[in-house]
C-alpha cells in the first residue's frame, strides 16, 4: 500500500504516525491551554455521531439525561477517602472569583460521583424513589502531565452515567448492562472488536468496588481502554448519606453505579482501523458515508452541467434512502487531490462520475478497504452503494479482529510473556498479587488489562510470574497500554 504524502509509515513509528494523522485529516488543532485542543468540525461531526447513537441505547435502556454544573466544592471530594486520594495529583481548582478569594475552592468537575451523590441524597427518601437512572454529556478536566489528542488530554468529552438501586444485585445487574451497551456500541457501530473484562484491585475506579471495561487492540499490538462501568456498592451512599426507607419500612443505604464513555473512542477507532494512508472510519459514524467527486473540466460548461446535474441525482437518492453524502464539487482543487484527501479522512465509499462514465452510463466506486476501483451501472449505482456500506462495516470488523486474534498468544512462562507483549496481547495465568503485577509492570510495561468475563479457565495452572497458584477463575490478559 501507497503511504499518503507527509504521514509517517505505521511500520516507522505508529506515534508519529497518529500524531500527525490528528492533524492532517482535519480532526484537531492545538488550544493556547496546555494539553487541551480544538476538535474541528470533522472531529466534532465523528463525535456528535457517536453521541447519537449511543445515546438512543442509552434511552433504549431507561435512562434520561441531565445535566449538573461543572463546578463542585472541594469538600465533597473529602467524603470519600479513595475517591479524593485517586483524582487529587488531577484536579484543577478554582480559588479566585469576582475578583476576591473563594470561601470555599471549587474543583473544576474531573468526574461527578460526588456532587451528583449530594444531590441524589436529597431525591431519594424512599424504594418508590429508586432506581434513578440518569446520564449527562460533559465535558471533564483531568491536569494530565503527558497529553496526546483523543487518549489523553487535559480536557475531554464524556457522557457519565450516575444510578441508584435499592438493592446490590440491582446494581451489579446495570453495571453489567451498561458494560455490554458498550460493547454492543464498539462492535456493531466502530466495529472495534472488545474484550469484556473485571478490572484488578490496582486498576479500578477510585471509590468503586468493582470496574467492568472494555479493551480492545490498536494496530501496533497495544491495548486501549474504551469503556467502563463501575459498581460503587454503598461507599458514596454512605459519604452522602444516600439513604431511603425500604420495603420492611427500615433505613438503607443506596447501591449506587457509574459508567463512562469520552473522546477516547475517537483514538481508539483512529488506532484500530487506520493505515498508511490514513484514517478508516466505521461507516455507521463516519461523518461522510460517501464522497462524490465530479470530473469535469471548468472550461466545458456543457459537460460540467451534464456531470453536475448526475451527481445531483446520485446525492439526493442517497440523501433520501439515509446515507451521509458529501458532494465535492470545488473547482480550485484537482479530481487526484481530492483523492488523497477523502482517503485522508478515511470515507468508507467515493464516487466519481466525468463525461466519460456518463457516456458509458457508468461510475467508478472506490472502497477505502480495497486497492482498484470499480465499475458499477449509474442505473444501479445507489443501491449498490446503500448495500456496500454494511458489508464494509463486516470487512472493517473481521479485519481488526483478525489482527487481534493473530497477536494474542496464551503463555505459559515468564519469558513467554515478556516476548509477547512485545507484539500484543498475553494470555497468562496469574496469583492476583499487587506487588507481582507491579513488578511485571516495571519490568515490561504491561499491565493486566482485564480478568476476562469469558476467559479461559485458570485451572491448576501456576501464576506466570510468582508460581503461586492463580488468584482468578480464568486466565487474565497482559498488554501494554495506552
Amino acid at each position: 500500500m501507497a503511504k499518503q504524502p507527509g504521514l509517517t509509515p505505521q511500520s516507522e513509528d505508529f506515534s508519529a504516525w497518529y500524531n500527525e494523522l490528528v492533524y492532517k485529516a482535519d480532526l484537531v488543532d492545538l488550544s493556547p491551554v496546555r494539553g487541551s485542543f480544538v476538535i474541528r468540525p470533522y472531529g466534532w461531526s465523528l463525535w456528535e455521531n457517536i453521541q447519537r447513537e449511543l445515546d438512543a441505547m442509552f434511552k433504549a435502556t431507561g435512562h434520561e439525561n441531565l445535566q449538573f454544573p461543572m463546578l463542585i466544592p472541594m469538600s465533597y471530594f473529602q467524603r470519600e477517602a479513595q475517591h479524593v486520594e485517586g483524582f487529587s495529583p488531577e484536579l484543577a481548582v478554582v480559588t479566585h472569583a469576582g475578583g476576591s478569594e473563594l470561601e470555599e475552592p471549587l474543583a473544576i468537575r474531573p468526574t461527578s460521583e460526588t456532587i451528583i451523590g449530594e444531590l441524589y441524597a436529597k431525591w431519594v427518601q424512599s424504594y418508590r424513589d429508586l432506581p434513578l437512572l440518569y446520564n449527562q454529556w460533559c465535558n471533564v478536566m483531568r491536569w494530565e502531565m503527558r497529553t496526546r489528542p483523543f487518549l489523553r488530554t487535559t480536557e475531554f468529552y464524556w457522557q457519565e452515567g450516575h444510578t441508584a438501586h435499592a438493592t446490590e444485585e440491582e446494581a451489579r445487574a446495570e453495571t453489567r448492562q451498561m458494560l455490554d451497551v458498550y460493547a454492543t456500541f464498539a462492535e456493531e457501530f466502530a466495529a472495534l472488536p472488545v474484550i469484556r473484562g473485571e478490572k484488578t484491585e490496582g486498576e479500578r475506579f477510585a471509590g468503586a468496588v468493582q470496574t467492568l471495561t472494555i479493551e480492545a487492540m490498536m494496530r501496533d499490538g497495544r491495548a486501549l481502554q474504551s469503556g467502563t462501568s463501575h459498581y460503587l456498592g454503598t461507599n458514596f451512599a454512605k459519604a452522602f448519606d444516600i439513604t431511603f426507607n425500604d420495603v420492611n419500612n427500615e433505613q438503607a443505604y443506596a447501591h449506587t453505579t457509574s459508567w463512562g464513555l469520552s473522546t477516547r473512542m475517537i483514538g481508539a477507532i483512529i488506532m484500530s482501523h487506520g493505515d498508511d494512508l490514513g484514517l478508516v472510519l466505521p461507516p455507521k459514524i463516519a461523518p461522510h458515508q460517501v464522497v462524490i467527486v465530479p470530473i469535469a473540466r471548468s472550461s466545458d460548461e456543457d459537460a460540467k452541467a451534464r456531470v453536475g446535474s448526475e451527481v445531483a441525482r446520485v446525492a439526493e437518492a442517497l440523501r433520501e434512502a439515509g446515507v451521509r453524502v458529501k458532494v465535492d464539487d470545488r473547482d480550485s482543487i484537482s479530481p487526484g487531490w481530492k483523492f488523497n484527501e477523502w482517503e485522508r479522512k478515511g470515507v468508507p465509499l467515493r464516487v466519481e462520475i466525468g463525461p466519460k462514465d456518463l457516456a458509458a452510463g457508468t461510475a467508478l466506486v472506490k472502497d477505502r478497504l480495497a486497492d482498484d476501483k470499480s465499475s458499477v451501472p449509474l442505473a444501479g449505482v445507489v443501491p449498490y452503494l446503500i448495500e456496500a456500506l454494511p458489508a464494509f462495516h463486516d470487512r472493517l470488523f473481521e479485519r481488526a479482529r483478525a489482527f487481534r486474534e493473530e497477536r494474542t498468544r496464551e503463555v505459559h512462562s515468564y519469558d513467554e510473556l515478556v516476548e509477547q507483549v512485545e507484539r500484543g496481547f498475553a494470555i497468562a495465568t496469574h496469583c492476583g498479587d499487587p506487588a507481582s503485577e507491579a513488578a511485571i509492570q516495571e519490568a515490561t510495561k504491561a499491565t493486566v488489562r482485564c480478568i476476562p468475563l469469558d476467559g479461559l479457565p485458570a485451572g491448576d495452572s501456576r501464576c506466570v510470574h510468582t508460581g503461586r497458584a492463580s488468584g482468578y477463575p480464568v486466565k487474565v490478559v497482559f498488554a501494554r497500554a495506552y
